[in-house]
């Protein structure tokens, strides 16, 4: 059987309605801003559809409802204004009253440094939300984007080559740390004493005694001693405190623990590292997720 869905549309259901209530022609198609012959054109659609007179010609009274009219009508206020709310809803956030939950994916270089400063802010202006990091996977990352189960991803700028909208959050460079009262002392590190020593090197997968500061060097020709590789870039902060290995890392995540560490400049150009939150396109537009996504730009560029 076709679907009579089809043949309906909103022009038709305002006719009923204005027929319904004006109970004549003319006035219903002066409330419509449509012509009579208009009207007309849609009465006789309806009739076609419901397989009905609908409405009859009274002389003198406009028009009148036959008795299937008025079993449509009874049930007409009630549908029109679903469909009004179904195409007037605009849905708003109120932080200070949510309770949903945002979920940011990044690894725990990023997540330490916009968590301490991301989360107090958030629970002042929303108190009853809740806020989970969760470790990238790349297996799932897109379908979890897809089915909105990540609200931001925090890294590099490429992976926006997936589809995803990516706003810069900030420009970071790097810095070496040190113990506090390190062996070699306070002064600038040369570029030789900095491949005679010690270092921390933090790999995401797992693996490797290389990185960017490696392929630096490389450049110039040169190497320094890597003993240590860990994955966690938050194990790096405590390792560098008690032992006499460097590690260079973003100033953003060091600056964390300077009550530990000594920070400085590396003794060679290093280029700067940017930072991105990235987000999927069906979320452009929804409201809460606009406004987390606004309270992570501005916490990171504030």
């Amino acid at each position: 059987m076709p679907d009579r869905l089809n043949e309906m549309d909103i022009g038709l259901l305002k006719a009923f309605e204005a027929l319904m209530e004006e109970r004549n022609v003319s006035h219903a198609a002066e409330r419509l801003s449509i012509t009579q012959p208009a009207l007309s054109g849609r009465l006789t659609r309806l009739r076609r559809l419901f397989g009905d007179q609908l409405f009859v010609p009274v002389a003198g009274r406009g028009v009148v409802p036959t008795p299937r009219a008025e079993e449509l009508g009874r049930t007409l206020p009630q549908l029109l204004s679903d469909l009004r709310d179904f195409v007037g809803h605009a849905p708003t956030f109120n932080p200070a009253e949510s309770n949903r939950e945002f979920v940011i994916a990044g690894y725990d270089n990023p997540a330490i440094m916009l968590g301490p400063d991301l989360v107090p802010a958030l629970t002042r202006t929303a108190p009853n939300i809740r806020m989970t990091f969760v470790l990238p996977d790349p297996e799932t990352m897109a379908q979890k984007l897809d089915r909105g189960e990540i609200d931001l991803v925090i890294g590099s700028p490429g992976m926006a080559d997936e589809g995803l909208i990516a706003r810069k959050l900030f420009t970071d460079r790097f810095v070496t740390a040190q113990r506090r009262h390190h062996p070699r002392g306070t002064h600038p590190i040369s570029l030789d004493e900095f491949c005679r020593c010690e270092h921390v090197v933090v790999s995401n997968s797992g693996h490797g005694y290389a990185g960017s500061v490696d392929r630096s060097l490389d450049e110039l020709g040169r190497s320094r001693r890597v003993s240590l590789s860990v994955q966690s870039y938050a194990l790096a902060p405590a390792i560098i405190a008690n032992s006499d290995h460097l590690c260079t890392l973003p100033s953003r995540f060091l600056r964390r623990f300077e009550s530990t560490l000594d920070l400085f400049t590396p003794p060679l150009e290093m280029e700067a590292i940017e930072l991105y939150a990235l987000w999927h396109p069906r979320m452009k537009d929804d409201p809460a997720h606009q406004w987390f996504r606004h309270q992570v730009l501005d916490i990171a560029q504030g």
